[in-house]
């Protein structure tokens, strides 16, 4: 929907779109946004270059021009969060998270918590990895055995549905994952296997480790090839957040391997990289990748047991 109003200094047309604002000449993608809040009938916006974009004079629209951006950008991190499965509720509520508090929407899916706040800090919380979730009051704890832990709540009359089938939720996919994990194989010399989304049992891969390398297999219908990587925290640490980020990139594999330069050309796979700090993690510690050829299986041979 297009509105008037003033932004950059001038009267102008404003257009809130499915990937971003715009704002007369000039559109702003939601990957450039930190943060936007309303205050006093304005909308301050946040990019995360340091510049504050104030939105105003909108009159009777500036409730219908709040909740579109709010709607749009909402969807716009949900994409970035690359999720797939049907949405089972939707709440307004209040979310405390690392480093930030306040209120916006949740969503609970089948296999997963998202938390949008109205910036770059939107969650996705994997219901595979809880190791707690507790309701106490109107509030809702979601702890993952990374440690990571949030708060939801103060839902209304949705608080207690929301909790007792993101529960439910919670133990069917933790079920449903082990059962597919138990029937994929393991070749030599890979030692670990894990899947991306639980609900595409048949792709997966397979991890090698070696002295602070590890060599990472994707087993699907794409071209093969083997990603390299070098950490010196324990294996454990390691394998943990290998875990946690290959569920978290589902189908969108090449989010771990691009370079800096090509993940900044696709304004999604930066919000994605924004919002996953798994991700982050992973491609600190890319170190190339092999191949397959005739040299392959003596290449990876030798990385692993150097």
């Amino acid at each position: 929907m297009k509105y008037t109003g003033r932004a950059l200094g001038a009267d102008t047309e404003l257009s809130v779109e499915e990937e971003g604002i715009r704002l007369g000449s000039r559109f702003l993608d939601y990957a450039d946004v930190e943060s936007f809040r309303p205050v006093n009938h304005r909308v301050m916006i946040d990019t995360l270059g340091g510049e504050q974009i104030e939105v105003s004079m909108l009159g009777f629209s500036f409730d219908g021009f709040w909740e579109e951006l709010s709607d749009l950008y909402g969807k716009r991190s949900l994409q970035a969060l690359f999720v797939e499965e049907e949405q089972l509720m939707l709440c307004e509520g209040e979310y405390e998270i690392p480093g930030e508090t306040g209120r916006g929407n949740i969503a609970l899916y089948p296999d997963a918590v998202c938390i949008l706040p109205p910036g770059k800090k939107s969650l996705r919380l994997p219901l595979c990895f809880t190791e707690k979730l507790e309701a106490e009051g109107y509030k809702l704890t979601l702890s993952l055995r990374s440690g990571l832990c949030c708060t939801v709540g103060k839902m209304g009359y949705d608080t207690m549905p929301f909790f007792q089938r993101a529960e439910k939720c919670a133990a069917q996919v933790k079920k449903q994952r082990q059962k597919a994990l138990s029937a994929l194989p393991l070749k030599e010399p890979f030692t670990e296997k894990g899947l991306f989304r639980t609900e595409r049992p048949e792709q997966y891969w397979n991890a090698a480790f070696g002295p602070g390398v590890c060599a990472l297999e994707f087993l699907t219908d794409e071209d093969a090839a083997t990603y390299i990587y070098r950490f010196s925290e324990p294996k454990e640490l390691f394998l943990m957040k290998l875990e946690e980020a290959t569920e978290a990139m589902g189908i969108h594999r090449e989010i771990i391997y691009l370079p800096d330069e090509k993940i900044a050309e696709k304004p999604l796979y930066r919000m994605a990289v924004d919002r996953s700090e798994a991700v982050r993690y992973l491609r600190a510690r890319s170190a190339g990748r092999l191949i397959h050829n005739q040299s392959h299986a003596r290449r990876l041979a030798e990385l692993i047991n150097c």
